[in-house]
């Protein structure tokens, strides 16, 4: 038993790409992302972002959780598959949730998404028969549990009280994971039981801000195709796409290209990876809230633009920006200066953006964006031998 257990393990020498199996699953996250929009869109208010961002994070730790499944072990054994489909199955009811998860239809989210976390490691437990290997779907059974409590609590709430639970419930699954599930019997994790797949790790990652810049693509086409092609809509229309163009370009520089070495460099690749999926996460929340600002400025490009919109058209590259500082900084262990001056530029241009039309203001996010990607381009040509300097130590 203990042998076919091991076999589920993936070994050093085999492939380290992305299977097909799990570019299937993530076609999910396109709709999850899709669906965050609009769940923005319909409540443009401090509390309709910040359910929109603890929706974001419960979807995104479905996402983490199934690739760090699929980097320890075999995605080509067929019991990993069943679980990875399984796992869509229930992420494809969540998806369905979304829209009214902080309304009607809030058991549906909660159950299933505490199915999912919980059957992860349930299913895991029985297909792995030695004690040693057990220890880490254990520690996950056991927070998982507890995290189990508010998000059902929760969705017999109503209001504030939901809110308050089901960020609770977030927190409590991150920062678990962060402190290595400490659990009664069975110690913490330790950075040895998460053998990092480098490659695979960093392909999933950039694989997931492509669905994300997927996501806004499809956003800027479909609402384009639904209006009128007159001048000011055509001119909205490519101003996103340069949007779109510049957030991919500012991804790939330096970190993004050498994500897969600091992972290999680092002498502590759990606390890089829970870093750098930190950056990820506001970097999909600046993304959503891009869209939302791209489908405001191609629907009404002309005419008076409100505080609100303001705030998702410039606010959407400021997280995307603070997020790819964060993640600049894990792997690099620097900011690059443009970074922080972009950020403090889009907040200079917010009291001007108030008198101005959409479109104006999303060029001037565009203009901002472009002077950052020209800087990594000239910076590119002066240091193109930089290596990632990961920071260390334990968590």
């Amino acid at each position: 038993m203990a042998g076919e257990a091991r076999e589920l393990l993936r070994r050093p020498g085999e492939p380290q790409r992305t299977t097909f199996l799990e570019l299937f699953f993530d076609l999910a996250f396109v709709v999850t992302l899709i669906q965050l929009s609009h769940v923005l869109a319909n409540d443009l208010s401090w509390r309709g972002a910040f359910r929109t961002l603890v929706l974001l994070f419960a979807m995104g730790w479905i996402w983490y959780i199934t690739v760090a499944i699929t980097d320890r072990y075999n995605p080509h054994r067929p019991v990993i598959q069943v679980l990875v489909i399984a796992t869509l199955v229930g992420t494809l009811v969540l998806v369905a949730a979304v829209p009214a998860a902080f309304g009607e239809r809030g058991l549906v989210f909660a159950g299933a998404y505490v199915a999912i976390q919980i059957g992860r490691p349930l299913f895991t437990l029985f297909a792995l028969r030695e004690r040693k290997l057990r220890r880490r779907p254990a520690r996950a059974l056991c927070w998982f549990s507890v995290s189990a409590v508010p998000w059902l609590v929760g969705a017999g709430a109503d209001g504030a009280t939901r809110d308050v639970l089901w960020t609770l419930a977030v927190a409590v699954d991150y920062v678990a994971f962060a402190l290595g599930r400490p659990t009664p019997g069975l110690g913490r994790s330790s950075s040895s039981e998460w053998r990092i797949v480098a490659e695979h790790l960093a392909e999933r990652y950039r694989l997931f801000f492509i669905i994300a810049l997927g996501e806004l693509i499809l956003v800027t086409s479909l609402t384009f195709s639904g209006n009128d092609m007159a001048v000011d809509k055509s001119a909205a229309f490519l101003t996103s796409i340069a949007i779109t163009v510049l957030l991919w370009r500012i991804y790939i520089y330096r970190a993004g290209e050498v994500l897969a070495t600091a992972i290999e460099a680092s002498p502590d690749p759990l606390r890089l990876a829970i870093s750098t999926l930190s950056a990820h996460m506001v970097m999909m929340a600046g993304i959503v809230v891009t869209a939302v600002g791209v489908e405001l400025v191609i629907a009404h490009p002309l005419g008076h633009t409100p505080p609100d919109w303001t705030a998702v058209i410039l606010g959407g590259p400021a997280l995307f920006l603070v997020g790819r500082a964060q993640f600049e900084h894990a792997v690099l262990r620097r900011v690059s200066r443009d970074r922080p001056v972009g950020l403090l530029v889009l907040a200079v241009i917010v009291p001007g953006a108030l008198r101005v039309p959409p479109l104006v203001v999303a060029l001037a996010a565009t203009v901002v964006l472009t002077g950052i990607a020209i800087t990594d381009t000239v910076r590119t040509r002066q240091s193109a031998s930089e290596k990632p300097s990961p920071p260390g130590g334990p968590l």
